[in-house]
């Protein structure tokens, strides 16, 4: 995909959007994270009263180490606790995104371009709303897959394999799919300081609040 400096900006951008309290702290962490040197991966908040909250981060090379994690811990923690985005007291995760990793920027479908993923629409698209297949990278403002239409539809003429165009503001999720190819991949990226250490994952620290 060829791209100009503004197209980049947009590419590193996070299409994907988090809701209620977990986008409040989205909104929150994301730019001290930035200031750290880290990008947000995604926010979840997590049991029956609320009572985890997961921030999945990593650096701008996909890579990501325990100390990392620390790091991010000791930089959100005091602004989690002097802005107290959700209520009642909560456990604080900070962790890599995983091999099978959430993909929720255009440049990530580029990255991992190559490999499997399964994709989760807003809305139908020709009767779907589920699209599973090889990416084939990001372009004009679409991610680029190739899956089996199965019965014909208005991506093909004919039934079997074709690379479609998705809508990325369409996309409600996407991630990669664990296969023996992508942790080959994500093992050797990892060796060569390229990719995250899957897994890495700061200690649980806990709220104050009762």
């Amino acid at each position: 995909m060829k791209t100009n400096d503004s197209d980049k900006t947009v590419a590193t951008d996070r299409f994907f959007s988090e809701s209620g309290s977990a986008a409040r702290i989205a909104e929150l962490i994301e730019p001290a994270l930035e200031g750290a040197g880290f990008r947000l991966v995604r926010v979840s908040i997590t049991g029956q009263d609320g009572n985890t909250v997961q921030i999945m981060a990593e650096r701008p090379d996909g890579s990501m180490t325990i100390d990392d994690c620390e790091t991010i811990s000791k930089e959100v923690s005091p602004l989690l606790d002097v802005h107290d985005p959700i209520d009642g007291a909560y456990r604080l995760e900070v962790s890599s995104p995983g091999i099978d990793r959430p993909l929720v920027r255009p440049s990530d479908f580029e990255d991992w371009a190559g490999h499997e993923a399964k994709i989760e629409l807003k809305e139908l698209i020709d009767g779907r709303k589920r699209f599973r297949g090889f990416l084939e990278g990001f372009e004009d403002g679409e991610v680029r897959i190739e899956v089996d239409l199965g019965a014909a539809g208005k991506f093909a003429e004919h039934t079997g394999k074709a690379v479609i165009g998705i809508p990325v503001n369409l996309i409600d999720e996407a991630r990669l799919m664990l296969t023996d190819d992508l942790i080959r991949e994500a093992l050797s990226r990892a060796k060569k300081g390229k990719a995250l250490s899957d897994g890495a994952e700061a200690p649980v620290t806990e709220s104050e609040e009762e």
